[in-house]
């Protein structure tokens, strides 16, 4: 997905026979996501982000190395997909465990957007991200992102109801 000839990333959508690796590496990565996402890190939890991956509002990509064997670098969920009049859907991202910090998931996550407004058709992406995750916050910033709001009690993340920045990206060619 990923045009450049000297991509560290390419991104595949998530399938089934992922599974082992996906949950190796979210169980690797609980301390680097907590509090901030919690992933599907058992046989059952997979089973079910699989089902909700059949429905035409859900998405999800791996960002895999380009050269390290494919090895995972993270994870890419295009969710709460709106069609019509709204074309746009909420993103959920992680980097994986060894992977954090290197540029990466910009570049995964810049791949993601393309098919976003390239394949799915889509006007905007919007990613809610905790106030405190200042790894995030920088990795919407990188991609042009801009800062539409605040949600207090956004979502329930790691069993408390945590606030949220609001961060929302156009698809120039639609406007």
């Amino acid at each position: 997905m990923p045009d450049a000839a000297h991509a560290e990333v390419r991104v595949t959508p998530l399938v089934a026979a992922d599974e082992d690796e996906f949950i190796g590496a979210v169980r690797a990565s609980r301390e680097l996501h907590h509090p901030w996402i919690e992933l599907a890190d058992t046989h059952e939890r997979f089973t079910a982000l699989l089902e909700r991956l059949r429905r035409d509002d859900q998405e999800a990509y791996l960002v895999r190395h380009a050269r390290d064997c494919g090895g995972l670098v993270g994870y890419v969920g295009v969710g709460d997909i709106v069609r019509g009049a709204f074309q746009s859907a909420h993103l959920g991202y992680g980097a994986f465990a060894g992977h954090e910090g290197r540029g990466l998931m910009t570049e995964g996550l810049r791949a993601v957007i393309g098919v976003a407004f390239g394949e799915l058709g889509l006007h905007r992406v919007e990613a809610n991200i905790q106030p405190s995750n200042a790894r995030s916050l920088a990795l919407v910033q990188r991609l042009g992102f801009a800062k539409e709001g605040f949600s207090p009690r956004y979502l329930m993340v790691d069993g408390e109801w945590r606030d949220h920045e609001r961060w929302a990206l156009r698809n120039a060619a639609m406007e």
